[in-house]
Protein backbone atom coordinates (compact mmCIF):
# COMPACT_ATOMS: atom_id res chain seq x y z
CA UNK A 1 0.00 0.00 0.00
CA UNK A 2 2.62 2.65 -0.85
CA UNK A 3 2.72 5.25 -3.22
CA UNK A 4 3.23 3.25 -6.11
CA UNK A 5 -0.11 3.05 -7.24
CA UNK A 6 -0.85 6.04 -7.26
CA UNK A 7 -0.02 9.39 -9.46
CA UNK A 8 0.75 13.10 -9.30
CA UNK A 9 -2.61 14.65 -10.20
CA UNK A 10 -2.32 17.35 -13.50
CA UNK A 11 -6.18 18.96 -13.27
CA UNK A 12 -6.94 21.96 -13.15
CA UNK A 13 -7.93 24.51 -10.47
CA UNK A 14 -11.30 22.49 -9.05
CA UNK A 15 -8.84 19.63 -8.98
CA UNK A 16 -6.48 21.15 -6.78
CA UNK A 17 -9.13 23.14 -4.49
CA UNK A 18 -10.03 19.49 -3.81
CA UNK A 19 -7.01 18.40 -2.75
CA UNK A 20 -6.07 20.94 -0.92
CA UNK A 21 -9.28 20.84 0.57
CA UNK A 22 -9.07 16.76 1.50
CA UNK A 23 -5.34 18.01 2.77
CA UNK A 24 -6.76 20.36 5.96
CA UNK A 25 -8.95 18.05 6.47
CA UNK A 26 -6.94 15.46 7.09
CA UNK A 27 -4.44 17.43 8.74
CA UNK A 28 -7.51 18.91 11.60
CA UNK A 29 -8.07 15.16 12.31
CA UNK A 30 -4.59 14.37 12.70
CA UNK A 31 -3.98 17.15 15.28
CA UNK A 32 -6.92 16.14 17.18
CA UNK A 33 -5.68 12.89 17.87
CA UNK A 34 -2.66 12.69 21.26
CA UNK A 35 -0.30 9.58 20.57
CA UNK A 36 -1.11 8.38 24.34
CA UNK A 37 -4.71 7.58 22.91
CA UNK A 38 -2.79 5.59 20.34
CA UNK A 39 -0.78 3.73 22.28
CA UNK A 40 2.14 5.73 20.99
CA UNK A 41 5.14 6.58 22.88
CA UNK A 42 4.90 10.28 24.00
CA UNK A 43 8.67 11.96 24.28
CA UNK A 44 8.80 14.83 26.11
CA UNK A 45 8.82 18.20 24.94
CA UNK A 46 6.57 16.86 22.02
CA UNK A 47 5.46 20.27 19.78
CA UNK A 48 3.43 18.75 17.38
CA UNK A 49 -0.38 19.32 18.00
CA UNK A 50 -1.61 15.80 17.71
CA UNK A 51 -0.38 13.26 15.62
CA UNK A 52 3.03 13.32 13.89
CA UNK A 53 2.36 13.07 9.81
CA UNK A 54 4.96 10.29 10.22
CA UNK A 55 3.07 8.37 12.70
CA UNK A 56 -0.10 8.69 10.86
CA UNK A 57 1.93 7.38 7.58
CA UNK A 58 2.89 4.58 9.78
CA UNK A 59 -0.77 3.29 11.19
CA UNK A 60 -1.94 3.55 7.49
CA UNK A 61 0.59 1.69 6.25
CA UNK A 62 1.83 4.14 3.23
CA UNK A 63 5.23 6.25 3.12
CA UNK A 64 5.33 9.71 5.18
CA UNK A 65 6.35 11.59 1.63
CA UNK A 66 3.42 10.25 0.47
CA UNK A 67 0.89 11.25 3.21
CA UNK A 68 2.71 14.18 3.79
CA UNK A 69 2.32 15.35 -0.28
CA UNK A 70 -1.72 14.13 0.51
CA UNK A 71 -2.35 16.55 3.13
CA UNK A 72 -0.23 19.70 0.99
CA UNK A 73 -2.91 18.56 -1.54
CA UNK A 74 -0.02 17.88 -4.15
CA UNK A 75 -1.44 14.25 -5.24
CA UNK A 76 -4.72 12.39 -5.90
CA UNK A 77 -4.93 9.03 -4.13
CA UNK A 78 -6.71 5.80 -4.24
CA UNK A 79 -10.34 4.66 -2.29
CA UNK A 80 -7.50 1.88 -0.56
CA UNK A 81 -5.41 4.22 0.80
CA UNK A 82 -7.82 7.08 2.04
CA UNK A 83 -9.68 3.88 4.06
CA UNK A 84 -6.35 3.22 5.57
CA UNK A 85 -5.85 7.06 6.53
CA UNK A 86 -9.47 6.97 8.10
CA UNK A 87 -8.69 3.98 10.01
CA UNK A 88 -5.60 5.20 11.15
CA UNK A 89 -6.75 8.84 12.12
CA UNK A 90 -10.41 7.20 13.79
CA UNK A 91 -12.50 8.90 11.86
CA UNK A 92 -16.67 8.26 12.38
CA UNK A 93 -18.98 7.08 9.52
CA UNK A 94 -19.41 10.46 8.16
CA UNK A 95 -16.00 11.51 8.29
CA UNK A 96 -14.92 8.51 6.49
CA UNK A 97 -17.62 9.03 3.91
CA UNK A 98 -16.47 12.60 3.62
CA UNK A 99 -12.80 11.35 2.43
CA UNK A 100 -14.10 8.72 0.13
CA UNK A 101 -15.92 11.02 -1.64
CA UNK A 102 -12.65 13.08 -2.88
CA UNK A 103 -12.05 9.86 -4.74
CA UNK A 104 -15.10 10.31 -7.17
CA UNK A 105 -14.68 12.41 -10.48
CA UNK A 106 -15.19 16.35 -9.45
CA UNK A 107 -16.92 17.30 -12.83
CA UNK A 108 -20.23 17.89 -12.27
CA UNK A 109 -22.71 15.42 -14.17
CA UNK A 110 -24.99 18.51 -15.10
CA UNK A 111 -26.90 21.73 -13.76
CA UNK A 112 -29.71 21.21 -11.61
CA UNK A 113 -32.57 22.73 -13.16
CA UNK A 114 -34.22 26.26 -11.27
CA UNK A 115 -37.33 25.24 -11.41
CA UNK A 116 -39.31 22.64 -9.99
CA UNK A 117 -41.83 20.40 -12.06
CA UNK A 118 -45.54 20.10 -12.05
CA UNK A 119 -45.55 16.95 -10.49
CA UNK A 120 -43.12 17.37 -7.82
CA UNK A 121 -45.15 20.67 -7.20
CA UNK A 122 -48.17 18.90 -7.08
CA UNK A 123 -46.53 15.81 -4.44
CA UNK A 124 -45.48 18.99 -1.95
CA UNK A 125 -48.98 19.93 -2.01
CA UNK A 126 -50.53 16.87 -1.58
CA UNK A 127 -48.81 15.76 1.59
CA UNK A 128 -50.43 19.04 3.42
CA UNK A 129 -51.38 20.34 6.05
CA UNK A 130 -47.77 18.26 6.90
CA UNK A 131 -44.98 20.41 6.09
CA UNK A 132 -43.14 20.00 2.80
CA UNK A 133 -40.91 21.55 0.72
CA UNK A 134 -38.29 21.17 -1.92
CA UNK A 135 -34.46 21.76 -1.75
CA UNK A 136 -31.57 22.14 -4.74
CA UNK A 137 -27.92 21.16 -4.16
CA UNK A 138 -27.20 24.19 -2.40
CA UNK A 139 -30.53 23.88 -0.18
CA UNK A 140 -31.96 26.50 -1.96
CA UNK A 141 -36.06 26.38 -1.05
CA UNK A 142 -37.64 26.08 -4.69
CA UNK A 143 -41.07 25.24 -3.56
CA UNK A 144 -42.81 24.52 -0.54
CA UNK A 145 -46.36 24.47 0.58
CA UNK A 146 -48.64 26.22 3.37
CA UNK A 147 -47.79 23.35 6.34
CA UNK A 148 -43.85 24.18 6.18
CA UNK A 149 -44.89 28.27 5.63
CA UNK A 150 -46.45 28.22 9.06
CA UNK A 151 -43.47 25.90 10.84
CA UNK A 152 -41.17 27.81 10.39
CA UNK A 153 -41.82 30.83 8.14
CA UNK A 154 -42.89 31.79 4.89
CA UNK A 155 -39.68 31.66 1.99
CA UNK A 156 -41.95 34.23 0.13
CA UNK A 157 -41.24 37.07 2.31
CA UNK A 158 -37.64 36.80 2.51
CA UNK A 159 -35.22 37.78 0.00
CA UNK A 160 -34.73 34.99 -2.82
CA UNK A 161 -31.16 34.74 -1.75
CA UNK A 162 -32.14 34.11 1.90
CA UNK A 163 -34.63 31.29 0.95
CA UNK A 164 -32.34 28.73 1.85
CA UNK A 165 -32.30 25.98 4.79
CA UNK A 166 -28.90 26.91 6.44
CA UNK A 167 -29.39 30.47 6.23
CA UNK A 168 -32.88 30.01 8.27
CA UNK A 169 -31.62 27.63 10.86
CA UNK A 170 -28.32 30.12 11.64
CA UNK A 171 -29.41 33.78 10.76
CA UNK A 172 -33.46 33.69 11.20
CA UNK A 173 -33.51 34.86 14.54
CA UNK A 174 -36.90 33.06 15.95
CA UNK A 175 -35.15 29.49 14.84
CA UNK A 176 -33.36 29.02 18.46
CA UNK A 177 -36.58 29.13 20.07
CA UNK A 178 -38.69 27.05 17.75
CA UNK A 179 -35.80 24.17 17.22
CA UNK A 180 -36.09 22.20 20.71
CA UNK A 181 -32.09 20.97 21.05
CA UNK A 182 -31.12 23.92 18.78
CA UNK A 183 -27.33 23.52 18.77
CA UNK A 184 -27.30 20.01 18.22
CA UNK A 185 -29.29 20.03 14.98
CA UNK A 186 -27.81 23.12 13.54
CA UNK A 187 -24.75 21.27 14.11
CA UNK A 188 -25.41 18.66 12.51
CA UNK A 189 -27.19 20.23 9.79
CA UNK A 190 -24.07 22.42 9.15
CA UNK A 191 -22.21 19.28 9.11
CA UNK A 192 -24.49 17.86 5.57
CA UNK A 193 -24.04 21.38 4.65
CA UNK A 194 -20.28 21.39 4.70
CA UNK A 195 -19.17 17.77 3.20
CA UNK A 196 -21.59 19.21 0.38
CA UNK A 197 -19.77 22.28 -0.09
CA UNK A 198 -16.68 20.93 0.14
CA UNK A 199 -16.92 18.82 -2.87
CA UNK A 200 -17.69 22.24 -5.02
CA UNK A 201 -14.61 24.67 -3.99
CA UNK A 202 -15.45 26.94 -6.90
CA UNK A 203 -19.35 27.31 -6.81
CA UNK A 204 -20.07 30.85 -5.87
CA UNK A 205 -23.49 30.22 -4.57
CA UNK A 206 -21.65 27.97 -1.52
CA UNK A 207 -19.62 30.72 -1.29
CA UNK A 208 -22.46 32.86 -1.07
CA UNK A 209 -23.78 30.95 1.65
CA UNK A 210 -21.03 30.05 3.63
CA UNK A 211 -20.47 33.58 3.88
CA UNK A 212 -23.72 34.75 5.32
CA UNK A 213 -24.03 31.87 7.79
CA UNK A 214 -21.01 32.45 9.17
CA UNK A 215 -21.78 35.88 10.28
CA UNK A 216 -23.00 33.82 13.41
CA UNK A 217 -20.09 33.26 15.79
CA UNK A 218 -21.68 29.70 16.48
CA UNK A 219 -21.55 28.76 12.39
CA UNK A 220 -18.14 30.44 11.95
CA UNK A 221 -16.38 28.36 14.93
CA UNK A 222 -18.04 24.59 13.44
CA UNK A 223 -17.77 25.73 10.02
CA UNK A 224 -13.52 26.37 10.89
CA UNK A 225 -14.00 23.17 13.11
CA UNK A 226 -14.55 20.88 9.96
CA UNK A 227 -17.44 19.12 11.10
CA UNK A 228 -19.40 16.79 8.71
CA UNK A 229 -22.44 14.73 9.44
CA UNK A 230 -24.28 12.23 6.72
CA UNK A 231 -27.64 12.36 6.69
CA UNK A 232 -30.07 10.32 8.98
CA UNK A 233 -33.90 10.17 9.22
CA UNK A 234 -34.48 11.80 12.86
CA UNK A 235 -37.51 12.32 15.08
CA UNK A 236 -36.96 16.68 15.18
CA UNK A 237 -38.44 18.56 18.00
CA UNK A 238 -40.49 22.27 17.45
CA UNK A 239 -41.77 24.33 19.98
CA UNK A 240 -44.27 26.51 17.87
CA UNK A 241 -45.18 29.71 19.27
CA UNK A 242 -48.74 29.21 17.76
CA UNK A 243 -49.19 25.04 17.54
CA UNK A 244 -47.53 24.05 20.38
CA UNK A 245 -45.16 21.19 20.97
CA UNK A 246 -44.19 19.16 17.56
CA UNK A 247 -42.85 15.76 16.93
CA UNK A 248 -42.10 15.57 13.62
CA UNK A 249 -39.96 12.49 11.34
CA UNK A 250 -38.01 14.29 9.50
CA UNK A 251 -38.05 12.12 5.90
CA UNK A 252 -36.14 13.29 2.85
CA UNK A 253 -36.05 11.86 -0.55
CA UNK A 254 -34.21 12.23 -4.16
CA UNK A 255 -36.59 13.24 -7.27
CA UNK A 256 -35.31 10.75 -9.87
CA UNK A 257 -36.39 12.99 -12.58
CA UNK A 258 -35.10 15.97 -11.29
CA UNK A 259 -31.11 15.43 -10.34
CA UNK A 260 -29.73 17.16 -7.32
CA UNK A 261 -33.61 18.13 -6.30
CA UNK A 262 -34.67 16.60 -2.82
CA UNK A 263 -38.34 16.44 -1.17
CA UNK A 264 -38.41 17.14 2.61
CA UNK A 265 -41.15 16.30 4.37
CA UNK A 266 -42.19 16.38 8.24
CA UNK A 267 -44.57 13.54 9.32
CA UNK A 268 -46.29 13.78 12.63
CA UNK A 269 -44.73 10.87 14.89
CA UNK A 270 -47.73 10.75 17.42
CA UNK A 271 -51.14 11.85 17.70
CA UNK A 272 -50.27 15.08 19.43
CA UNK A 273 -48.28 16.04 16.54
CA UNK A 274 -50.78 15.75 14.08
CA UNK A 275 -53.29 17.53 16.06
CA UNK A 276 -50.61 20.17 16.13
CA UNK A 277 -49.91 19.92 13.23
CA UNK A 278 -53.46 21.00 11.40
CA UNK A 279 -53.31 23.74 13.98
CA UNK A 280 -50.67 24.77 12.01
CA UNK A 281 -52.49 25.69 8.95
CA UNK A 282 -55.98 26.26 10.75
CA UNK A 283 -57.00 23.14 10.27
CA UNK A 284 -57.88 22.17 14.14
Amino acid sequence: MGGGVERPAGEGGTAQALRRELGAFLRSRRERLSPAELGLPVAPRRRTPGLRRGEVADLAGISGSWYAWLEQGRVRTSEQVLRSVARALRLDEAETAHVLSFTEDPAPAGEPPGWVSRNLLSLVESVSPNPAAVIDPHWDLLAWNAGYAALLTDPARLPPKRRNLPWLVFRWAPARSLIVNWEIEARYLLGQFRANAARHPADRRYAEIVAEITQDADAARWYGERETAIYRPAVRHFRHPTAGELRLRYVKLAAVDEPGHHLLCYLPDDRDAEAAVRRLTGGG
